[in-house]
This record gives C-alpha cells, structure tokens and sequence, in this order.
C-alpha cells in the first residue's frame, strides 16, 4: 500500500497528483504533505486521481476535510480524473453533488 504525493505550485493554484492507494495506512501521509499548504490558502486546488486505483473511507474523509478548509478560505476545490469506481464512491456517498469533480 503505497502512495506517491507530487505537489505543483503557482501563484493562485495548487495541483496535488495522487498515484496509488488511499486508505487508513496513507490518508495520514497525504494530510502531512497537503494540509499546510491549504491553511490559508484562497486560491484553486486541484488533485489528480487519475492515478489513484483504490481508496477506502478514510480517503473520501480527507477530501472532506480539505474540501472545507479551502471553502472556509473562499477558495476553489476540484476532484479530476476518478475512475469510474471511485466516482461511483463520491456518488453514493452524495459528495460529487457538493465537490465539483471534472
């Protein structure tokens, strides 16, 4: 169970690429890397999930958690590239009616 984390920064954008597993054992490594960065943060962050081939319900509870930190922020927050699984997931959940996912 292995996550890679790439984090691309412009002036009011943040591009974080996820590649692997979200669950229990990463969901913690993602939040130490993304949360500072969205502390604060008015701009757009996107995560590519293109990469992404699993993920449990700790995963869909980050993207909860960031998803409100960068709204509490006024900021922009954007799921891209889910699988048709993981979509599914952010479906039945209800949190592709409030996340705006492309």
């Amino acid at each position: 169970m292995n996550i890679d984390i790439q984090i691309k920064e412009e002036l009011k954008q943040t591009l974080v690429i996820l590649e692997g597993e979200i669950d229990a054992y990463t969901a913690p490594k993602v939040k130490e890397r993304v949360a500072p960065l969205l502390e604060g943060f008015t701009g757009e962050v996107i995560f590519d999930l293109t990469n992404v081939n699993y993920m449990d319900s700790t995963g869909l509870g980050m993207f909860v958690g960031f998803f409100k930190t960068v709204k509490a922020n006024n900021g922009d927050f954007r799921l891209m590239g889910l699988s048709d699984r993981l979509k599914r997931l952010f479906d039945i959940t209800g949190l592709a009616g409030i996340m705006e996912i492309k």
